[in-house]
């Protein structure tokens, strides 16, 4: 029955606290309360956090952003490059459930596999991307 199996690498509960408490140090020092998501590689949420002040809205999209980057394997913002001369891509997939086609979402990888997604939402997508670097870095 070995044939019909396979190993998958999954990110640890520890490792996915370490990077929500290095993601929201990083928006503690920019001032801007996030909401930071971290999702194991079939899109389960392992850790979140809402910091004290994050907008309502943020919770789900964090949550989202988390989600498609590992659907794909690709960061959020990069979708939006994919999509937006393919018409009739841009304007199908843009209706998918859970799909965030600007930044602040990461698939976390560790030796070439991945192993989960951040996501992190509160701010201008910018600085929400600089948030989830932060937490990337916290592996």
């Amino acid at each position: 029955m070995a044939e019909n199996t396979f190993q998958k690498a999954s990110i640890t509960s520890e490792a996915a606290q370490r990077m929500i408490v290095a993601a929201e140090a990083k928006a503690r020092e920019m001032g801007k309360p996030m909401c930071i998501a971290v999702c194991d590689g079939d899109g389960t949420l392992k850790a979140f956090s809402r910091m004290d002040g994050a907008p309502l809205l943020s919770v789900q999209i964090a949550q989202d952003k988390a989600f498609t980057s590992i659907s794909f394997g690709m960061a959020t913002h990069d979708w939006f490059e994919f999509v937006k001369n393919d018409p009739p891509l841009l304007h199908g997939i843009i209706k998918t459930d859970r799909l965030i086609v600007f930044g602040g979402g990461y698939p976390i990888m560790t030796v070439g596999q991945m192993i989960g997604g951040i996501g992190v939402g509160g701010g201008h997508y910018s600085d929400d991307m600089e948030v989830a670097k932060a937490g990337l870095e916290a592996l």
